[in-house]
């Protein structure tokens, strides 16, 4: 009796002790739990935009005033970034780093500005290094340039385009000049079948 009495302990001892180290374990549905956590808080992350073309230190070093020309420039730098609009002797090697969190602006970290101006025959005459300290805020005024033309209110715009459509009338659309994209006598742009 003693000895059965000492087995069913021991047993339940077993039992338990087992019963413990599986209440351990880690369970599927923890691991599932602590991954998906973990994968959240990694992608919470802040992304930083690297944009644009700002040449090495190294490529821009090779480039000598008075010696290289346009063809070198290319073949070291790569095609720039915008090229000046009123004076095309002027390349922009134009470069940006900027942060953004969910739909707000972004915010802009650094931004570089390298301009190579040429000459006239086409051979580097200056190279420009601009960065943030240098730049300066423009605040456009809208009354500066007038469009031309009168401004219509939104009703008026859209009871205006009423008849614009019907294809009766002269214009676009129909009419005595023919009906089709520019009025031509073919249905396409004006001269074209």
């Amino acid at each position: 009796m003693h000895l059965r009495r000492q087995m069913s302990i021991n047993e339940r001892v077993v039992t338990r002790r087992g019963q413990l180290a599986a209440s351990r374990r880690p369970r599927p549905q923890r691991l599932a739990v602590a991954g998906a956590a973990i994968l959240a808080l990694a992608g919470c992350s802040i992304p930083i935009d690297q944009r644009g073309n700002l040449p090495e230190k190294a490529a821009l070093e090779q480039i000598k005033p008075g010696v290289s020309d346009k063809a070198t420039v290319t073949r070291l730098l790569g095609s720039p970034s915008s090229i000046a609009t009123f004076d095309t002797s002027t390349w922009y090697y134009i470069s940006q780093k900027s942060k953004s969190v969910a739909f707000f602006k972004p915010d802009l970290l650094d931004q570089e500005v390298v301009a190579i101006d040429f000459d006239k025959d086409g051979v580097v005459r200056d190279i420009r290094h601009r960065g943030m300290e240098d730049a300066q805020a423009v605040t456009p005024n809208p009354n500066a340039t007038p469009a031309p033309g009168r401004e219509f209110s939104f009703l008026e715009q859209l009871i205006g385009n009423f008849g614009k459509f019907s294809g009766k009338g002269p214009g676009p659309g129909g009419g005595a000049a023919g009906g089709g994209a520019g009025g031509g006598a073919g249905g396409g742009p004006a001269g074209y079948p």
